[in-house]
């Protein structure tokens, strides 16, 4: 059972923001209980504060993430990915993501006894959209019980900007081309597609 769980943040930034140069995502989610997956989006890149301007800044936001897991699902092959990621500057001073995060794996245990519980799986998602100024922000999910050995990698997802090139990004983030090809069709790359890119982290 795969689901996904969609997650919106918008940052405000303290300075005009004319133009996005390049933008990109990482995560650190993981087991933290027996039952919570706990973590940080990080979001980073450069901007330019006019559209005449020649110099760029950086910036960088980390938004925590929790999920919840029912007990009552086995998660012992759980997977967690980031499925979609794209964003919108809004006024010149806010910056609008939304993050699509997948769990893939989910098995519903066998119940003993006969139970009445609820056939969908319910999700409770936190997501406070209005509160522009919030720093923090939690998002929750009931689902359920995560085995405590289970691993998971920890990558980027970059969004191709028009002043990108292959090797630039392949010297931003210290990998070859046969890393980056590994995951990603660079035949035919193209302003807003998406690089999955691998981290030497464990």
């Amino acid at each position: 059972m795969k689901k996904i769980i969609p997650f919106s943040k918008d940052i405000e930034f303290d300075t005009n923001v004319a133009e996005i140069n390049s933008i990109s995502l990482e995560h650190t989610l993981k087991l933290k209980e027996e039952n919570l997956v706990s973590g940080e989006f990080i979001v980073s890149g450069t901007y330019k504060m006019t559209d005449t301007s020649l110099n760029t800044d950086n910036f960088e936001y980390k938004i925590p993430f929790d999920i919840s897991i029912d007990k009552k699902y086995d998660t012992k092959d759980i997977d967690i990915d980031i499925n979609d990621f794209y964003y919108e500057v809004i006024n010149n001073k806010i910056l609008s993501i939304n993050i699509e995060v997948s769990i893939d794996g989910l098995k519903e245990k066998e119940e003993k006894e006969v139970v009445e519980e609820p056939e969908v799986l319910e999700e409770t998602l936190e997501n406070d959209n209005l509160e522009r100024k919030e720093s923090e922000e939690s998002a929750k999910s009931i689902f359920e019980d995560l085995d405590e050995n289970e691993r998971y990698s920890v990558y980027k997802v970059h969004v191709v900007t028009e002043n990108d090139t292959i090797e630039n990004i392949l010297q931003k983030y210290e990998i070859t081309k046969e890393e980056l090809e590994a995951y990603n069709d660079l035949k035919d790359m193209q302003i807003g597609d998406k690089l999955i890119i691998p981290s030497h982290e464990n």
